[in-house]
């Protein structure tokens, strides 16, 4: 590949991840206005953003070895493909119901897309400038996050709701022109092994009872029959998905991987960072709006540091990765995400801007410095033939983190709050902030240790090798 079309490759990836970031971001904000629009009840359109999250996490695994064995510039086009074409049927849906069915479609073909891009950027780039491909992309999927909520806003009071989903449509049509034209067509290395459909089957069954439990459980109750019931198929579904993997001559996920010291820290602190960084995304507008008195569209711009810092960190650090590996990086960017989380318990009454504001940097310098480094590490632990297997695994951990992250924050929240006042406006809001923020400050600490157990900071300048 010459040198500039892999830069290319970059832009053509970023296209796809600025997109889903994007509306992921707009869709949380005009979900009130969708609403009014349709006349629907809170419960049900909350479905709008649960089943994309349900479907993706469920299926970025699948789709991550469907590109190893079927090509990953494949998956990936027909999943840009179908995103764009289900984002023109959501701006066109007649019924609520409609449009969480489209979404549906939509979460497809964004998992599609999810289990797909770093392995392609991971073949694309020399393992000396993995970091740095991983981290310009991470750039612009934080831009997405930054523009999505002031875009979203705008289109809804301009145009309205509609046209908000409307907006992937160039987007998308270029990114997939771009894919056509510059990725090149992969020849997967085991095209004699088989999709293992059973496992697949009970992965999906087991992971989206886990994260449906978790997340309902504050409206259920968690020692409720119904979310009981849903831990009870998880757990044995993913039991059955285990001995699955083990008994099949080509497994969905090659369990062997795990063996590999780098791969398995990677994940298990990409897990521990996520759920950081959506406790922090759940409690601050609560804190902003119910306990601070700004409005949604103050909050915001207070908001918008921590994406921001994020988005100029993380390119920086992830061409320094491939410089000093990434040990380093990772147990730096946990330790200062760490003081941040700290710094954001300390909130009270009388909590200054500056110091709202201080503690989202914090986050997300250490967000930024962690997550480039890692997810090159991880990749590059990986073999080649793993590509897509390895980076199905990574979007699951980010997706696992952030329902966690919310499951973990919401318990604490209402938990502390319950036992005081229980109205949001009164002091009862700052305890039940304080305690949650320092329960992710606790789970950070895990991180700490997680990206220290990886091993010695190696440099690795191809795909299989321990950076």
């Amino acid at each position: 590949m010459r040198i500039q079309e892999k830069w290319l490759v970059l832009v053509a990836i970023g296209f796809g991840t600025f997109m889903t970031a994007l509306d992921g971001s707009i869709v949380n904000v005009i979900l009130p206005v969708v609403r009014s629009s349709f006349g629907s009840e809170v419960a049900e359109i909350e479905w709008v953003i649960t089943v994309y999250l349900l479907i993706v996490s469920g299926l970025l695994l699948s789709f991550g070895r469907l590109g190893d064995l079927r090509g990953h510039r494949a998956i990936f086009c027909i999943g840009m493909g179908a995103f764009v074409t289900a984002s023109a049927f959501c701006g066109a849906a007649p019924t609520a119901a409609a449009l969480v069915g489209f979404r549906g479609i939509q979460a497809i073909g964004g998992a599609m897309m999810f289990a797909n891009s770093p392995a392609i950027l991971t073949k694309a780039f020399p393992g000396s400038q993995r970091g740095q491909a991983l981290g310009t992309a991470a750039t612009l999927t934080y831009l997405g996050l930054t523009v999505g909520p002031s875009l979203g806003g705008w289109l809804a009071d301009q145009f309205g709701w509609r046209s908000a989903f409307y907006v992937n449509l160039p987007v998308g049509a270029l990114g997939l022109a771009l894919s056509f034209r510059f990725i090149q067509p992969d020849r997967p290395a085991e095209r004699t092994e088989k999709f293992d459909l059973m496992g697949a089957a009970a992965f999906l069954t087991g992971l989206v009872s886990l994260l449906l439990a978790l997340n309902q459980g504050h409206a259920w109750g968690w020692t409720s029959l119904p979310l009981l019931a849903l831990l009870a198929i998880s757990a044995a579904s993913l039991a059955a998905f285990l001995w699955v993997e083990t008994h099949v001559p080509s497994p969905m996920l090659d369990l062997t991987l795990f063996r590999n010291r780098l791969f398995s820290a990677s994940v298990a602190s990409a897990i521990l960072n996520y759920i950081c960084v959506y406790s922090v995304l759940f409690l601050l507008p609560f804190y902003l709006i119910q306990g601070k008195g700004m409005s949604a569209g103050e909050a915001g711009l207070v908001l918008i540091i921590q994406p921001l810092v994020m988005a100029l960190v993380a390119p920086l650090a992830g061409t320094l990765s491939d410089r000093i590996g990434s040990r380093i990086l990772a147990v730096i960017g946990m330790g200062v995400l760490s003081v941040g989380l700290l710094v954001l318990s300390r909130l009270s009454e009388s909590s200054t801007v500056e110091q709202i504001r201080t503690g989202l940097a914090l986050t997300g310098f250490g967000t930024g410095t962690f997550i480039s480094p890692n997810s090159s590490a991880l990749m590059g632990s990986a073999p080649p033939f793993r590509q897509g297997t390895a980076a199905g695994v990574l979007a699951t951990a980010r997706n696992v983190g952030m329902v966690l992250g919310v499951g973990l924050a919401g318990a604490v929240f209402t938990t502390v709050l319950s036992s005081g006042s229980d109205n949001l406006a009164s002091g009862g809001l700052y305890p039940a902030v304080g305690a949650s923020f320092t329960a992710a400050f606790l789970v950070s600490l895990f991180g700490v240790v997680a990206s220290s157990a990886r091993g010695p900071s190696q440099n690795a300048n191809s795909v299989g090798a321990a950076p």
